[in-house]
């Protein structure tokens, strides 16, 4: 996806989520390894092991596989006496492996942090790719010029490619406040239709993002 994304906006600057929690990553370790708590498939691609090895190919990176994380975000439990044994399940062989940075690998885990930092220990670092994600499209607008200023309202529109009433109930308790109009989008029709902007050599090109 992000390889088809690069290649439709070759004039904007198209951050990847691996790439951003790679990097984050890279920076933390101290050297022991790094554990990636992820899907079956991202660690069946081995992306964060690719990744992290362009950056620190010194480092060991153990990829763990996360298939009950996903149903149990999504019905909302991740505070159940569940989640919290299924976290430890998936946390405790990284940390005796000698684990002293987790990485976030999917964008479900962040509901489940708190719990992944509990059964990791104060000790170990966790890297949430979302937050550096944002914090390096913040870095590029800035550079760019294209930052709003602080007293701007802002303008939020919510997209998702599955339940719109399921993302309302979930992302509104994940972010503490009430989401509205939240519409179904459908990639394959919808890309065509959008525009970017082009942020390279601090150019404004307006935008319908």
């Amino acid at each position: 996806a992000l390889r088809v994304a690069r290649a439709h906006f070759p004039q904007a600057p198209i951050i990847g989520v691996i790439e951003a929690g790679a990097r984050a990553a890279a920076k933390e370790a101290s050297g022991a390894p790094v554990g990636v708590l992820a899907t079956t498939g991202t660690v069946r691609t081995l992306a964060y092991t690719k990744a992290l090895g362009k950056l620190r190919p010194e480092i060991t990176v153990c990829e763990q596989a996360c298939p009950k994380f996903g149903p149990i975000v999504e019905s909302g439990r991740w505070n159940s006496d569940e989640a919290k044994e299924t976290v430890r399940g998936y946390v405790e062989p990284l940390i005796k492996k000698g684990c002293r940075t987790l990485v976030l690998g999917c964008t479900h885990y962040p509901f489940l942090k708190d719990l992944i930092a509990g059964a990791a220990g104060p000790e170990v670092a966790i890297i949430d790719p979302s937050e550096e994600t944002a914090a390096e499209a913040e870095e590029i607008l800035a550079e760019a010029g294209m930052l709003n200023p602080p007293h701007a309202e802002p303008v939020y529109q919510y997209c998702t490619s599955d339940s719109p009433e399921q993302f309302t109930e979930l992302g509104g308790r994940f972010m503490g406040n009430t989401i509205s109009n939240a519409r179904k989008i459908t990639w394959g029709k919808e890309l065509g239709a959008i525009e970017c902007r082009d942020v390279t050599a601090g150019q404004r090109a307006r935008s319908a993002l």
